[in-house]
């Protein structure tokens, strides 16, 4: 699997696999059909909170990271998570679309590192918790 990180402005290749928005707000300007998004994650994008922070800090990209990441590990983005986990090992390649205007900084970058193992996961999340996050909505459902 092959995880890329690409601005949802740029034209869509037929090399970008499954393209994957983690904006919380749509693109500007920007028509579906024109985007050729396959899925909109946007339950996995910082909080708003947080990405006013970074946007008026933008020399803390550590803290940033560390607050994102703290932020995927909260029961709300365990489920578009654990979706791009599924997404990730389905498919051979696999593009993670930004609107930011930080190119080399965002969170499409950390999702990326996830993807690519170069981070720890949060706390149950992962391919590995796949397994136990079934059981655990086998056993709500009943």
């Amino acid at each position: 699997m092959t995880v890329a990180i690409k601005h949802v402005y740029e034209s869509a290749s037929r090399t970008d696999g499954a393209r994957v928005l983690v904006d919380r707000l749509w693109p500007r300007g920007l028509t579906k059909a024109k985007a050729a998004v396959d899925e909109w994650l946007r339950d996995l994008a910082p909080s708003d909170e947080l990405r006013r922070w970074y946007h008026a800090r933008p020399d803390h990209w550590q803290d940033f990271r560390k607050r994102y990441l703290k932020e995927l590990s909260l029961p709300e983005a365990q489920e578009p998570l654990l979706l791009l986990y599924k997404l990730a090992h389905k498919r051979k390649r696999v593009t993670l679309l930004f609107g930011s205007k930080n190119e080399t900084n965002n969170n499409a970058v950390v999702l990326k590192e996830l993807l690519d193992g170069m981070r720890k996961p949060p706390t149950g999340t992962g391919p590995g918790a796949i397994g136990v996050m079934r059981r655990e909505a086998a056993v709500r459902r009943r």
